[in-house]
């Protein structure tokens, strides 16, 4: 039986933990920013298949600090989370350890690991622009993110927090592509353009936009799915196309989430299969139907919703070196003052 704690409980639990952790030989334990409803099916499937019980612990945010605390006493074999930035601040904080898995390294594409094997990415959602059916229509396929800057979209464009980590990683990788006077100036241009001052979450703006508030917006491709299949939201996405910016020049930008094996994973071998379970063609299928995101893994079918929306493509600029300009990010949104 799986057992599913909350963060709390949890931390009263552990925190009595005086000797590492003993390993169990039929248990894993998992750390997850990833939702219920999402990863409970891989889990269950896992354990059929394997014999393995997943032990979870599911949380909106703290669990960092939470290892960080419960260092070398820590149960925590396997964590899920999401956005590279979050990837990123594991490894930062010396809480994950590499893991060596060819089963991984094949079916995941080298763009979307560590090339020091701390995290492996598990699905990709893109960094949409939509559009009003009505009053703007599908953008062309010379569509760029640069094009948000332009004086067309004076008052028109709606989004969420610039320092939400989905914006900041955009920025990044604007950085990364043209550099920082230039996405300094591009941002000071899109602030300029902004139909109200950033708010809400992605689903906020399309909301907007089929009331008139604004006529594009940003947003993750994901949440597209989850407003067709939400009868209160629907009207909402039925309003809108999505649209994928820069097919004419670097791609999509592309964020994802993740999963990394714990520093001092009490159960190393048992993290290690649910890990490759997780990237292997069954985990990749389920959270491509149950999340509406595109599968890491090359070659495994999209949900058919999804796969309406056509076919793109993505930057191929590699996860670590959009990491590697989010502190430069977040540095243009303060100068810019892009939320105020």
């Amino acid at each position: 039986m799986k057992k599913i704690f909350t963060l709390s409980a949890a931390s009263v639990a552990f925190a009595a933990m005086t000797t590492p952790v003993q390993a169990a030989s039929d248990e894993v334990n998992v750390y997850s920013y990833r939702q219920p409803f999402l990863v409970e099916p891989m889990f269950k499937e896992f354990t059929k298949e394997t014999g393995i019980n997943v032990n979870v612990i599911f949380a909106k945010k703290g669990l960092v600090e939470k290892l960080v605390q419960e260092g070398e006493y820590s149960p925590a074999d396997v964590i899920l989370t999401t956005d590279i930035s979050r990837l990123v601040e594991l490894e930062n904080k010396d809480v994950v350890q590499a893991l060596d898995s060819e089963v991984i390294e094949s079916n995941i594409p080298a763009q979307y690991r560590d090339s020091k094997d701390n995290w492996f990415a598990l699905t990709i959602r893109t960094r949409s622009v939509y559009s009003s059916r009505s009053r703007t229509g599908k953008l062309g396929a010379g569509f760029d993110y640069a094009d948000l800057a332009d004086p067309q979209f004076k008052g028109k464009i709606c989004t969420r927090s610039g320092k939400h980590p989905y914006n900041v990683s955009l920025v990044a990788s604007m950085i990364a592509h043209k550099g920082e006077a230039a996405t300094e100036t591009w941002l000071e241009n899109v602030k300029d353009n902004l139909a109200r001052k950033p708010q809400g979450n992605d689903r906020a703006q399309v909301k907007a936009i089929k009331e008139g508030l604004c006529d594009v917006s940003l947003g993750n491709s994901y949440y597209l799915g989850k407003m067709v299949s939400d009868e209160k939201q629907k009207a909402w996405a039925d309003s809108v196309y999505i649209n994928f910016p820069n097919q004419n020049t670097t791609g999509t930008h592309v964020n994802v989430s993740g999963m990394a094996m714990a520093k001092y994973a009490p159960n190393k071998e048992n993290a290690r299969k649910l890990m490759e379970f997780l990237t292997g063609n069954t985990a990749q299928q389920m959270y491509a139907e149950v999340n509406y995101e595109y599968p890491v893994k090359a070659g495994v079918k999209r949900s058919e919703l999804v796969a309406s929306w056509g076919d793109f493509k993505a930057d191929t600029l590699p996860l670590e070196q959009i990491a590697e300009n989010h502190s430069k990010a977040i540095r243009l949104l303060d100068k810019v003052k892009f939320d105020l």
